[in-house]
């Protein structure tokens, strides 16, 4: 039954001390949204130290007309009433409302929203007024979609600082409640027609399972627990398998690509899930993809490197520095400059990082600076007739996709390339007889401990 303690402990299996918390309310003006305002209004009045801070955020969608207004009234006139901080959106045209697909526009809108005053606030969890009839609904809908473990388990009641206390108790107790504590509430009517899927199982396939066993919504509840205690003990394991197949490595993750091929599928779909390789059909492909093939997700790189499959963070990459200005000019009073390199190449494995290369000064067109490859750039290798394209060059030299991100190219102020480092220098800006200025480059390694 839903009562204020019951309520309490319910959150204390959320959250440890819940009066020490800040938290912002999704309120709608249901009865099941201004009960949870309601329980966390009790929470900060008489919680031990009063330190609990809770605000409201309410969305009026201007989709109901009068009614949307109604319902924004009554959530602002109980925070005024009880000294709640109350944030309001009001829907316009700039919010370009979709003709179809309204229910997950409007989820983007509010969540962004949410966020939003999160950040401004400072406030700690979000908190949604879900309760078990919304997760007995949630189970059908992803049922009916082949959902796994995770789908079926449910509404998580914590999930990336998102809390829903409510969800052990059934929408009856929540009337009830708001009954009992004589609270004004609204009715959403657009709620009673099956015209969205959620609504049509809500409206007609649920009051007929209820129809076959009195204890049908508490038997769900207790099957929902045990699909939530067997997703955790999945989780533990499919955990100690990627731990057991992972190689140490500091810069990336690593799996060994033989040993989790042998695994199940399930095991397989698990790990690389995290990783946003969700596409079954694309799994496979994994295992049978040749040496330094890619695959994207949109997280992560998937680089196959012999038996290792490589993950790398795309968002971290991206962040990386992509150039360095080397040198700004050439000071032409001083007939040599000494450029040394050291600690600014990584170690790339089996790549030699010693190198010595001396320029023309007067060829070059400063500034000069390091940056990674980019599509089209060719040069004149030392060694080679002719030019030749970057990519070319590293297949030739059998670079991984791993060393090609860790190589960086040598280039002037028309971006031309000078060299690839530390593999091979351009032949047409190199010193010669004639050169009066001349700018060495290089990097020693040899008395490094």
């Amino acid at each position: 039954m839903l009562k204020k303690p019951s309520f309490k402990n319910q959150l204390e299996n959320l959250v440890d001390q819940p009066e020490k918390h800040s938290y912002l309310l999704a309120v709608s003006g249901g009865a099941d949204s201004m009960v949870l305002a309601s329980l966390f209004q009790d929470l900060r009045d008489n919680g031990q130290d009063k330190k609990c801070d809770i605000q409201v955020a309410h969305i009026n969608y201007k989709l109901r007309g009068k009614d949307s207004d109604l319902d924004q009234k009554v959530v602002q006139d109980f925070c005024e009433k009880n000294h709640i901080k109350f944030h309001l959106y009001e829907v316009s045209e700039k919010d370009k409302k979709p003709d179809h697909s309204i229910q997950l526009w409007a989820r983007e809108l509010r969540y962004h929203f949410f966020k939003e005053i999160q950040d401004q606030e400072k406030l700690e969890f979000l908190v949604t007024a879900h309760h078990l009839n919304d997760q007995l609904e949630t189970f059908i809908i992803n049922l009916s979609k082949a959902a796994g473990i995770n789908g079926l388990s449910g509404i998580p009641s914590h999930d990336n600082h998102i809390l829903r206390p409510l969800l052990t108790f059934s929408k009856k107790e929540i009337y009830q409640f708001a009954e009992e504590n004589h609270l004004e509430f609204r009715e959403d009517l657009s709620n009673k027609k099956s015209d969205y899927l959620r609504n049509k199982i809500r409206n007609e396939i649920v009051p007929k399972l209820m129809e076959t066993n009195d204890h049908f919504l508490e038997n769900f509840k207790k099957s929902s627990f045990y699909l939530n205690q067997t997703k955790d003990f999945v989780r533990k394991q499919v955990e100690e398998i990627e731990n057991k197949l992972s190689l140490f490595n500091q810069d990336y993750k690593i799996l060994s690509k033989e040993k989790l091929d042998q695994e199940s599928d399930f095991v397989k779909f698990e790990i690389l899930k995290k990783y946003g390789f969700t596409q079954e059909e694309e799994i496979p492909k994994i295992f049978t993809a040749e040496n330094n093939s890619s695959f994207f997700s949109k997280e992560y790189q998937l680089v196959i490197n012999r038996d290792e499959l490589i993950f790398i963070d795309r968002n971290k990459e991206q962040k990386s520095t992509d150039e360095i200005i080397l040198i700004d000019h050439f000071n032409f009073s001083e007939d040599q400059i000494n450029l040394d390199l050291k600690n600014t190449i990584e170690e790339i494995d089996g790549i030699n990082k010693d190198f010595e290369w001396d320029f023309d000064a007067e060829k070059l067109q400063f500034p000069l600076r390091l940056r990674k490859q980019q599509d089209g750039d060719e040069f004149y290798p030392i060694g080679f007739s002719g030019k030749k394209k970057v990519s070319k060059f590293f297949r030739d030299e059998k670079l991984s996709i791993l060393a090609r991100q860790k190589i960086w190219i040598l280039s002037d102020s028309n971006n031309s390339v000078l060299g690839i480092l530390p593999l091979r220098q351009d032949r047409k800006y190199t010193k010669d007889e004639k050169t009066k200025w001349s700018l060495k480059i290089f990097n020693e390694t040899k008395n490094e401990i």
